[in-house]
């Protein structure tokens, strides 16, 4: 058994039993990936070949989380083979679900509130989403739509989509929501004619636009916390 083999040392140190003993917050990031790839290489520990993993993306898990399990294997970290990479990729996506589960609205209250649930389903995403949220008159979140998917660097939105799902949802008010994977949450030209132009045409619907909410890993923008609607 190699030296530097996990089961060699002491009990309070290996991260299963460390796990156990004091519970999941007592961790480091590397014990915990350490937990999930089981075992190292013959050179070196679970812990270490984690710690290696950490170091190819910065220590930022957030960027690790958006890795594909492709993308993970191109980082070519010795002791970390496609298995390895599924397993971590799929614990990502695990714990990127309960934050929004954690985050899920059912009743609009305020914009803090949709962008905490719209970062914690978009954090990861490396393209640009455009949802809607429809709510009755009561702000009862009713229906939550991606009405459109784009590149990098921007996304479509048509009007008459959204429109057209807010009258079959009964929808009274919509939220407008995307996200900026740039990281910067400022509304561009084309943003603030879009949430003009479905304010405008929703009016004619009797539906209110209460909101237009941009978000991204650095925060979010509110058009209506800013009085732009």
């Amino acid at each position: 058994m190699p030296e530097n083999s996990i089961k060699n040392w002491a009990v309070d140190d290996r991260p299963r039993e460390k796990l156990l003993l004091k519970g999941n917050q007592a961790l480091s990031n590397a014990e915990l990936l350490a937990i999930l790839i089981n075992n190292g290489t013959k050179d070196k520990s679970a812990v270490d070949v984690s710690k290696s993993l950490l170091a190819a993306v910065d220590n930022d898990l957030q960027k690790l989380g958006k890795m594909s399990v492709k993308e993970i294997l191109k980082l070519k970290i010795k002791g970390i083979g496609e298995a390895k990479a599924i397993s971590i990729a799929a614990a990502l996506e695990l714990g990127m679900r309960r934050d929004v589960a954690e985050k899920k609205l059912e009743v609009f209250k305020a914009s803090k509130d949709v962008a905490e649930y719209l970062q914690a389903q978009f954090k990861f995403k490396k393209h640009e989403i455009f949802a809607v949220l429809y709510l009755n008159q009561a702000n009862k979140i009713k229906h939550t739509e991606i009405v459109s998917e784009g590149g990098i660097t921007g996304t479509v939105a048509d009007p008459r989509i959204i429109l057209k799902k807010a009258l079959e949802n009964d929808a009274v008010n919509i939220i407008l929501c995307h996200n900026h994977p740039s990281g910067s949450t400022k509304p561009s030209r084309a943003d603030e004619e879009l949430t003009k132009k479905i304010s405008q045409a929703a009016t004619y619907l009797d539906i209110k636009v209460l909101d237009h909410i941009i978000v991204s890993e650095e925060g979010y923008y509110s058009f209506a916390d800013e009085g732009l609607l």
